[in-house]
């Protein structure tokens, strides 16, 4: 009886409304209950089982089944979204639990005195500071996620597949050219570290000023690529004079011996 008093009084307001007889005002949007919404995918799927077999549909009943189809699907999406969400806190604080810094950790005379305090040696919990520290000798550093090496001697791991040596040339030997070495993602172009990243880009700014190039700044280097293309050209071709003429030279050199 309530209810369809409350729906009358609405109705009438809108005819109201839509007349002019009465004043505009925003009726509150009803939020539907769990119980309607479970009632309308329950009589959705009633008729989807019936219109299944059907040969022929109205463009009406086709558009009406993909939008509630639509909605389905996004409202499963949202779902799954937000049980990711929930999942990726856990692993969050599992991550943070493991290899999160712990000042009880960096003094080890401290949990030593608390261990004995407690008594924890007796019941078996004892702190074990290896498990996160880095597996080369004498580095205190801890250790990377999924692997017993830490950042600067992750390149020791060798089921690693994401880091390689920096390939700048320090200084050059006998025994060949002696690389900086340091860590660095493989996806990195130019396959340098960020120290010889700055020192190649001054070297490049330095050459480009030298070959008479405009550059605006030579601590923070962005060349056009066509700059950069006439200038390996422009040394390619001044290559190949010099080695043009030392042929000419030489070809004039046997030329003379023979007359002689």
């Amino acid at each position: 009886m309530a209810e369809t008093t409350a729906t009358a009084t609405v109705i009438s307001s809108r005819t109201a409304i839509a007349t002019g007889t009465g004043t505009s005002y925003t009726v509150p949007k009803l939020e539907p209950s769990p119980s309607a919404s479970m009632a309308t995918t329950i009589e959705d799927v009633d008729e989807d089982m019936f219109l299944s077999k059907s040969e022929l549909l109205a463009r009406e009943e086709v558009l009406k089944r993909r939008s509630r189809k639509l909605k389905q699907i996004a409202r499963v999406y949202k779902d799954h979204y937000w049980c990711m969400m929930e999942e990726l806190k856990l692993k969050y604080r599992e991550y943070y639990w493991e290899y999160g810094k712990s000042p009880y950790q960096d003094d080890g005379s401290v949990t030593e005195i608390d261990a004995e305090k407690n008594g924890d040696d007796e019941l078996g919990l004892e702190f074990s500071s290896d498990l996160s520290r880095c597996a080369v000798h004498g580095c205190k550093s801890k250790a990377m996620a999924l692997t017993k090496f830490c950042h600067a001697h992750i390149l020791s791991d060798s089921k690693q597949k994401l880091y390689m040596g920096c390939n700048y040339v320090i200084k050059s030997s006998q025994a060949g050219p002696i690389l900086c070495g340091r860590p660095i993602l493989k996806s990195t172009v130019p396959s340098l570290c960020a120290t010889h990243f700055q020192k190649a880009e001054k070297h490049v700014a330095r050459a480009l000023k030298k070959a008479g190039l405009n550059v605006t700044s030579t601590s923070k280097v962005a060349p056009k690529f066509h700059v950069i293309i006439a200038e390996y050209v422009r040394l390619i071709q001044s290559k190949r004079r010099i080695a043009h003429k030392a042929e000419l030279e030489n070809l004039d050199v046997k030329e003379e011996d023979i007359s002689i």
